[in-house]
């Protein structure tokens, strides 16, 4: 017993021994922080972060300096570093690396910033660090090398490794080895490759999986993703699937609550298994080519847990009737916009729902048009943060109950035929944010107290109406405003100042209203943060000699087309650093191009069309990288290519001036797509350096002074046959800014956009007419205007190869030769113009397959033989062929005749040739001459 006693005392003190021991380990490692061989690895990685940032010229801040909470950057302790949290015992548990170096960071401006290479991470380096739960290293634009680094990190419960990039796709299979893992994040990594062939198993408690933005190569297979029995979360968005939806065996996803697979190439119809699901509670399928109806009926069993539905942008159609939804008492979101083909039911047959929706967007929905003035469900909705109705031609007035809606932030009615006076209908509403009530039929006047009727307000589109009245002031008070437009309405009177000085306004949008006074009414210093359009009105006087930006980035677009501003464009003072667009075409202005305009280095859009201007353009020096340039219907004169760096240019319009001197100049512009010389004084021959200029759609270089003969190489210019880099041609007048709902958390997010545009237009002469394109030239135009010259000799018969181009005019010329075979080839033309020239021969017989041909002319030429009077030249009249002698018309029925008849003849009297007839004729005139003579005689 004693010995026994003995020994539990021995034991009870070495238990006790041992605790003291782990407890002063403990405490050692609490005094010194991490281990070395963690923190080895962390100084490891962030040498490499440090390499890349060189590198790349991307600023790099240390972790254990700057992001220390310790003052002292001795202080070696990572665990004290900012990006590093640690466990109980000193351990590294969590990395919190996201953005540390993102290439894309700081993209702005009109043409985006191309995307460098991947830099090198070798994730063996964090090997070391065993008790990692958490490793978030996304958005850093990394090359991750050897994945099997990540075996060692048993413990790994999350792992966020989106938006870098990686060498194969053996990803997966290295971290099917990690058995504790429940968020893997894979966005945006470069996988690619059928989904069945990547291979998820090995993930038994995975419950959340990110593979969007990557390239699933059209398949749809998710059998693979079956072996993930603890699956609840899974985003396919944006991954290049297509085929039939019905194909994927959703039923087999038991635990599945949340399925983002939106933005793909789906097709098919919408199973009925999906809504089957029992946990289902976030469904998007949106922006695919779904067809038919939703799956939802009267009977279905939903489940109660169903909070957000995203169906938008597919082509669904059918009836969906709210009423079915009345079980889903958590439902939160729908978003149903843009089936045009789908009608929904808003009735609810009378009742009040059980949910309360928090964001509906029906947007180009068959919505009953006059679904305000008959019973809906809408003002039962008390806590709704976005309501979009917008593009569904409704009627009537807007109901009450949307401006007393105290939750709403985010209104669009637009694009309806909605009516009503403003200042009559809009109530105090202390949170929206966001309101477009545009392109209806609204009257009135902005309320001179708008800005305490929506103190909230950062966006409003109010544009396309028939509002009248002047601006209030008052806007200026609604300091948080981003985006204003009241464009395209009747307002008048002149513009309050501070809505150019002292508002925090993003993009103010004033075109086509009656708007007068003195421009920018008399400011000198503008504070508009990105866009000002002031076109279409009646603003008068010289612009301001000084003008300036309230910031450095401030006013990136200024257009003031369309005015009655006079004097000279004086812009050597102007310190507006940002400035990308300028217009001020169709004005008054005079006098010569001020030099100043060199000083605008970010300048990309230059309309100065149907002025005054006289003289030389401006030497810049190359100092100007203009995009597109538009000096024409001015009196300008010299060389042009001085005021720009013409490898930079993509649209050049020179028209209607007195330009001089060849063209040689021509072939310095590699990028250019829309050449307009014609009407002006140019002189030489064109030359084969022409035929080099690969993106062109369209040349002008009529009424001019060129010739010479045509060069042959012109047949090789693609037009067209390649791929274009669209987002490089701005119609600036519809920039602006855009909103950004996030459905999850309700938040909405302000954001500047340079989506694609265009130019704001241009004019060419086909089809007889003088057309105008004002968008999309790209796709709808390719032509060539040669005429009006002095250009000789034959046509060349590569021209026919231009199988692209729809019209072609060399018209009033001295072209001889024959009209060549190979035109026959050019099977997009839709207008043909070899009018006026010395063609001689027939018409070719192969232009009769010419099916898209609808202005033909090779009139006052010298053809031939029988004109064509099949296919689309059944169509042409007499005045496509007048003035050919020698061309018969009507060869086909044996009716053969001239184009141009004889002079008019009486036919119907005695036979030609009778000697009586002459014998009577002469008596005649003797006897009426003598006659004459006595008469005279006598008086």
């Amino acid at each position: 017993m004693v010995l026994a006693h003995l020994m539990v005392q021995i034991k009870g003190k070495t238990t006790m021994l041992w605790v003291v021991i782990v407890v002063l380990c403990s405490m050692f490692y609490m005094a010194c922080g991490c281990v070395a061989e963690e923190k080895a690895a962390l100084m490891h990685l962030q040498s490499s972060f440090q390499q890349a940032s060189r590198s790349g010229h991307v600023p790099f801040e240390p972790w254990n300096q700057s992001f220390s909470r310790s003052p002292d950057p001795s202080d070696m302790d990572c665990c004290s570093w900012s990006v590093v949290s640690c466990n109980s015992n000193a351990r590294v548990s969590g990395l919190y690396l996201s953005g540390q170096y993102d290439l894309e960071a700081g993209s702005t401006g009109f043409v985006p910033v191309r995307r460098r290479e991947c830099w090198n991470l070798n994730v063996t380096i964090l090997s070391p660090l065993r008790e990692l739960w958490l490793l978030d290293l996304s958005w850093n634009s990394a090359c991750l090398q050897d994945p099997d680094g990540f075996q060692a990190l048993t413990k790994l419960r999350h792992l966020d490794l989106s938006h870098n990039s990686f060498l194969g796709n053996d990803v997966v299979a290295s971290l099917a080895r990690l058995p504790s893992l429940q968020v893997l994040n894979l966005a945006s990594t470069n996988i690619s490759g059928p989904l069945q062939n990547i291979g998820f198993q090995g993930f038994p408690k995975l419950h959340l999986l990110d593979l969007s933005n990557n390239n699933f190569m059209g398949s749809n297979d998710m059998g693979s993703l079956v072996d993930l029995p603890s699956l609840e979360v899974l985003h396919l968005s944006s991954t290049n699937m297509s085929g039939p939806l019905q194909n994927i065996g959703f039923k087999n996803f038991k635990k599945l609550r949340e399925l983002h697979i939106g933005s793909n190439q789906l097709n098919g119809s919408i199973p009925t298994s999906l809504f089957e699901l029992p946990h289902l509670e976030y469904l998007d399928l949106s922006e695919n080519l779904l067809l038919g109806y939703i799956p939802i009926s009267a009977s279905s069993n939903l489940s109660s847990s169903l909070q957000t539905v995203k169906l938008s942008k597919n082509n669904l159609n059918g009836v969906f009737d709210f009423f079915w939804l009345r079980n889903c008492t958590a439902l939160k979101n729908i978003d149903l916009s843009g089936n045009r083909d789908l009608a929904v039911d808003l009735s609810f047959r009378g009742q009040v729902p059980p949910f309360q929706l928090r964001t509906l967007m029906l947007s180009g929905c068959n919505l009953d048009n006059n679904i305000f003035a008959g019973p809906n469900f809408l003002g039962t909705q008390h806590h709704f943060q976005a309501l979009d109705l917008s593009n569904n031609n409704l009627k009537g007035s807007i109901p009450s109950w949307i401006f007393t809606n105290e939750a709403i932030l985010y209104l669009d009615l637009s694009n309806n035929s909605l009516i009503g006076s403003l200042d009559l209908m809009w109530c105090h509403q202390s949170n929206i944010s966001v309101m477009n009530i545009s392109m209806n039929q609204f009257e009135g006047k902005i309320p001179s107290n708008i800005s305490l009727i929506f103190p909230g307000l950062t966006y409003l589109d109010a544009s396309h109406n028939i509002i009248s009245g002047g601006v209030p002031p008052s806007l200026c008070n609604l300091y948080g405003m981003h985006f204003l437009d009241l464009s395209n309405n009747n307002f008048t009177g002149e513009l309050p100042t501070c809505l150019l000085t002292y508002s925090s306004i993003g993009v103010l949008k004033l075109s086509n209203n009656n708007l007068g006074g003195p421009i920018f009414s008399g400011a000198s210093m503008l504070s508009i943060a990105f866009a000002l359009h002031l076109d279409n009105n009646n603003f008068e006087g010289p612009l301001p000699s000084n003008l300036s930006a309230a910031t450095e980035t401030s006013v990136a677009i200024m257009d003031l087309h369309n005015n009655k501003l006079s004097g000279k464009l004086n812009v050597s003072s102007w310190n507006l650093p940002s400035l990308q667009v300028l217009s001020v075409a169709g004005n008054g202005l005079t006098d010569e191009i001020s030099q100043g305009i060199c000083n605008f280095s970010d300048l990309q859009f230059l309309d100065l069309s149907d002025n005054n201007f006289i003289g030389y353009m401006p030497n810049c020096n190359g100092k100007l990288t203009l995009r597109f340039l538009n000096a024409s219907g001015n009196s300008l004169s010299g060389f042009p290519g001085a005021l720009f760096d013409s490898s930079y240019v993509i649209a050049l319009d020179l028209r209607y001036n007195q330009f001089t001197g060849t063209l040689d100049w021509i072939r310095r512009l590699s990028q250019i797509r829309l050449l307009l010389l014609g009407s002006n004084k140019f002189e030489g021959h064109i030359s084969p350096d022409l035929c080099h200029l690969k993106s062109l759609n369209v040349i002008d270089l009529s009424h001019n002074r060129l010739s010479g003969s045509l060069p042959p190489c012109l047949g090789g210019i693609p037009f067209g046959t390649h791929a274009y880099d669209i987002p490089v041609l701005y119609n600036f007048s519809d920039m602006g800014g855009s909103v950004h709902l996030d459905f999850d958390s309700g938040n909405l997010d302000f954001e500047w956009t340079t989506p694609p545009f265009y130019l704001q237009g241009f004019t060419f002469f086909t089809k007889g007419k003088l057309y105008t394109y004002s968008r999309n030239f790209i796709t709808l135009m390719f032509g060539i205007d040669l005429s009006g010259n002095m250009l000789s000799g034959e046509i060349p018969p590569q021209v026919g190869n231009l199988s692209h181009v729809k019209s072609l005019n060399l018209s009033h010329n001295s072209f001889t030769g024959h009209i060549p075979a190979t035109f026959a080839n050019m099977a997009a033309i839709e207008s043909l113009d070899l009018s006026h020239n010395e063609l001689s021969g027939p018409i070719p017989e192969g232009l009769t397959q010419l099916w898209s041909l609808e202005m033909f002319s090779v009139a006052y030429n010298n053809l031939s033989g029988c004109a064509p009077n099949s296919g689309q030249f059944a169509t042409f009249s007499m005045d496509s062929y007048q003035g050919n002698k020698n061309l018969l018309l009507g060869c086909s029925d044996g009716s053969a005749g001239p184009v141009a008849p004889a002079p008019d003849e009486d036919v119907g009297e005695a036979p030609d040739d009778d000697p009586i007839v002459y014998v009577i004729s002469a008596a005649s005139f003797v006897l009426a001459f003598w006659a004459t003579v006595a008469f005279s005689f006598c008086h």
